[in-house]
């Protein structure tokens, strides 16, 4: 989240004049709040209307149906009224599946020649910090205010302790030792002729290279919360372009909060391989290796689309050296991410939604079924919630095939096309899922629209409306990838 904020800061040394205040403070550990007696009192005296604390009451309490919590949840083992309470170790033995959520969350963007997944190399070279460990442990830097090894968690208040931490260079070289791969490695991020004497003659070489962010009252390596610019931190990008320079096959790992520039090394012939580790968590090292090795076929998909420059994104970073409070337009609107891109017919480098896979898969059979019906949604405060709005009223149904030679997940995406008329983002994600085919399966996957998924929100009506016209309906694997495409007509 801190990179949002980024979008709209005014300065690397103030949070864009936020109230950096916990949840329920007045005042940053003030011990008073807006809420209890004080919030009777609002009301009571008229300043906070009665409609409104309905309103919120009833925005809370949908959330608890939706899930059921109403009936047969599970009791909670804690009163908050008690600081002390219970504690339970929740991770129990779900080693295998944290590793597993890694590994599938893991996004290849490059994969030239198939130079992955990695079939028992002789050599290995693993380069730069982001492959160790920290020089202080996994919990050495307060709320993990430092990004010194394996970037597996951001920085801040909602950071918790790693109870133990796995990083790359520990699982390739448990990996390498089942292969016979000798494992050569410089965890410098600055010492340039040593990575390239690493590198150097190695049937492989891995460049970890970083870009970390968190909250404003941890100041990291001069980034005061979020990050100061899209660069990869501790010279990166001289990092791999010296790797490169020694060895053809040259993968790159980012561990990253959010995009960074890649151009100055996307496109350099001797980088074949580029994987998106992200933030990983515990199980990084494991993970990876997973998905370098092809125990795990890649399934992630970028979240975000990542630029060729800065100048690529709709929102800008505000900087204000004074210090002072700048006021932000947000002329942006809806348009953020991949709908500014699309709007405006941006090249991205990587687009919203992109991953590759160690197979390929075949798309065909659109069929659309349903209608949006009679009636129309509720106004006023609230209105969201109506029902009426939420009935699923179109089906979608297409057919997937894997046609490659290995098993893996497909993530087909929906996207909608409202009319022009509408002044909406020419393509809005509206559904997605994750389907497992084995080599030559084939499968029938169906997705529900509602009204709500097809309806726009009228400023001057004040009230969510379904526009007259055909919407597209688009399938694809990424959303500058569409194969199918269709259309509702209202």
């Amino acid at each position: 989240m801190s990179d949002w904020w980024a979008t709209h800061s005014t300065s690397p040394a103030v949070n864009g004049g936020l109230d950096m205040t916990m949840p329920g403070d007045i005042s940053l550990g003030s011990g008073t709040t807006y809420f209890g007696q004080s919030l009777v009192s609002a009301v009571n005296s008229g300043e906070v209307p009665q409609w409104r604390i309905d309103d919120v009451a009833t925005r809370i309490l949908a959330a608890w149906y939706l899930v059921g919590q109403d009936s047969g949840f599970p009791a909670v083992n804690f009163n908050a009224w008690n600081s002390g309470g219970q504690h339970v170790n929740v991770q129990g033995n779900h080693k295998d599946l944290i590793r597993t959520i890694d590994a599938a969350s893991t996004v290849l963007l490059k994969n030239l020649n198939e130079v992955l997944p990695l079939s028992t190399p002789g050599t290995i070279a693993v380069i730069g910090s982001g492959a160790g460990p920290s020089s202080k442990g996994p919990n050495g830097y307060s709320d993990r205010s430092g990004n010194d090894g394996v970037l597996a968690m951001g920085w801040g208040s909602g950071t918790a302790e790693f109870p133990y931490l796995i990083d790359p260079l520990q699982a390739i070289k448990a990996r390498a030792q089942t292969d016979g791969t000798t494992v050569t490695s410089s965890l410098s991020d600055t010492d340039l002729n040593a990575a390239a004497t690493a590198a150097s003659g190695k049937d492989v070489a891995l460049v970890f290279i970083t870009a970390d962010s968190g909250e404003a009252y941890l100041t990291v390596e001069g980034n005061v919360g979020d990050r100061n610019d899209l660069k990869a931190w501790h010279s990166g990008d001289a990092l791999v372009a010296k790797v490169a320079s020694v060895n053809s096959r040259t993968i790159v790992v980012v561990n990253s909060v959010g995009a960074i520039e890649m151009e100055p090394w996307v496109n350099h012939p001797n980088v074949t391989a580029i994987v998106w580790s992200g933030i990983p968590g515990q199980e990084a090292g494991n993970g990876l290796v997973d998905v370098l090795y092809g125990a795990y076929n890649p399934s992630g998909r970028l979240p975000y689309t990542i630029g060729k420059s800065v100048n690529d994104y709709g929102a800008k970073v505000t900087y204000d050296s004074n210090g002072a409070t700048t006021q932000i337009a947000y002329n942006e609107g809806i348009f953020i991410d991949y709908k500014h891109f699309d709007q405006n017919n941006v090249e991205p480098r990587f687009p919203f939604g992109f991953g590759l896979s160690y197979t390929t898969f075949q798309y065909s059979g659109l069929s659309i079924s349903g209608s949006i019906g009679s009636g129309s949604a509720e106004t006023g405060p609230g209105s969201s919630l109506d029902p009426w709005l939420h009935e699923d009223v179109i089906t979608v149904s297409f057919t997937v095939q894997n046609n490659g030679t290995v098993a893996g997940h497909e993530v087909p995406q929906l996207y909608t096309a409202p009319p022009t008329s509408t002044r909406s983002a020419p393509k809005n994600l509206r559904g997605f899922d994750s389907i497992y085919l084995l080599p030559g399966q084939s499968k029938t996957v169906t997705m529900s629209l509602s009204r709500f998924d097809l309806a726009i929100w009228g400023t001057t009506s004040q009230h969510w409306e379904i526009p007259s016209g055909s919407t597209g309906i688009l399938i694809g694997a990424h959303s500058r990838d569409i194969r199918l495409t269709g259309s509702v007509t209202v």
